[in-house]
């Protein structure tokens, strides 16, 4: 396959004797960002522009020249293939970040995987983005690593646990509702490596209805089929709209469940607020809050320093992306320094291999044991822990930290309440 890092080689080779290199010249570098910043997932890039721009601000003070293009995904699989395919082909960028959602990081990076750029991703749980890239995601024995896409976050393993380790908490006769949507998230945690699995030792039940659209404007066939199971606890990674949705109706309709344990759509305090008196005590997954004990490679600012200036920059509440947005350009500002040559591909991917950096999410480096063989070269997990909201007297929520039992560097503050 003529990809076009080959056709540049074989067109400079000529001139290859006479190249200076990258660092004692003048070239800018160039930098891809693409995440959804349009459609119902616009809420993950909240703090795009604000990081974008202090990261732009922090490399030019350490004397990097680096221009960064920005592309939204428009929270479509399609258009995030066609930006990335613009980014290597129209604007020539030397290394791409990535963010938010599966239907967002998988298309870019197998884009640039092909094409032979690297690629610093996050904001997907590892499952879906690696094991969803392969040829045959059913087919383990044909699985492979890759050669220029790199990924940090969690995996579905440690979100089911932070879940479990929650409802354990709590008296319940154990029956739980599901909602898994038709997309990269809903599939794999409803398949085998996500959480049907993990619920019978526990001795926990599931009613699971089927994957959903989404954007589905009527949950009452799920809602149904979860007050004639009896499902106290109620769980799934629905888009926010779509739990708006669900959760509007599911009053309506007179379901109550004692626990309402969602991923994704719960991460947004804009989505809790919508909510009024309903959003009290809704919990989920917390990759990022102010309370996380890290501190910003880029900066020095710790996590509430990072959180408090975005808030006072955008005039809103900080949102878990703020973290994760901001470490993707700290991973990129230290890898850019330590390449040998910022322009070369293959220059860069082995100093994104070779990374092992402290940052505002913790520390991050790839080829640790604690991600399986098959998908280590390219995956780096951070801590996750368990939060609730928490309606304040003047009419705001505060993510409350639950359970810290698989990061227990992360101090909690409060314990997992009942909805009713």
């Amino acid at each position: 396959m003529l990809t076009r890092r080959t056709l540049l080689q074989a067109t400079a080779a000529t001139a290859a004797s006479f190249a200076m290199p990258a660092r004692a010249s003048n070239t800018t570098i160039k930098i891809g960002y693409v995440s959804p910043q349009s459609g119902p997932l616009s809420a993950f890039s909240q703090a795009d522009a604000y990081m974008v721009s202090r990261f732009l601000e922090s490399t030019k003070a350490s004397g990097l020249d680096i221009e960064v293009v920005v592309k939204d995904s428009q929270s479509n699989p399609n258009r995030a293939a066609e930006v990335a395919k613009e980014l290597i082909s129209r604007d020539e960028v030397n290394l791409i970040l990535v963010a938010s959602t599966p239907e967002t990081t998988n298309p870019v990076c197998s884009v640039a995987e092909s094409e032979e750029i690297p690629v610093i991703s996050s904001v997907a749980p590892w499952q879906p983005w690696f094991i969803g890239q392969q040829g045959n995601p059913l087919d383990a024995s044909g699985w492979k690593p890759f050669d220029f896409v790199y990924h940090f976050f969690w995996g579905l393993e440690d979100n089911v646990s932070v879940f479990l380790n929650m409802w354990e908490s709590l008296n319940t006769n154990k029956q739980v509702g599901a909602l898994w949507p038709n997309d990269g998230d809903g599939n794999a945690w409803a398949s085998d490596v996500g959480m049907p699995p993990a619920l019978g030792k526990p001795g926990y039940k599931l009613t699971d209805t089927g994957r959903y659209q989404n954007l589905t404007d009527d949950f009452s066939a799920q809602i149904n089929a979860f007050k004639q199971a009896n499902c106290e606890i109620v769980t799934g990674i629905p888009i926010p709209p779509d739990f708006t949705t669900f959760w509007t109706q599911a009053a309506q309709q007179g379901y109550k469940p004692k626990i309402a344990s969602i991923a994704k759509a719960l991460l947004f305090p804009e989505s809790i607020v919508a909510l009024g008196d309903r959003g009290h005590n809704l919990s989920a997954e917390v990759y990022w809050s102010p309370k996380f004990p890290f501190k910003s490679s880029l900066t020095g600012e710790s996590c509430d320093d990072l959180a408090a200036a975005f808030s006072a920059a955008s005039k809103r509440q900080w949102t878990q992306p703020v973290g994760f947005t901001h470490a993707l350009f700290e991973i990129a500002a230290d890898v850019l320094k330590r390449a040998s040559d910022p322009t070369d591909s293959e220059a860069l991917v082995q100093a994104i291999g070779a990374t092992n950096l402290n940052t505002v999410v913790g520390n991050i480096g790839w080829g640790k044991d604690n991600v399986p063989p098959f998908a280590r070269k390219n995956v780096a997990k951070t801590p996750l822990v368990g939060g609730q909201w928490r309606r304040q007297t003047d009419g705001t929520f505060d993510l409350v930290i639950v359970d810290n039992s698989r990061a227990p560097e992360i101090p909690k503050d409060g314990k997992l309440e009942a909805l009713n």
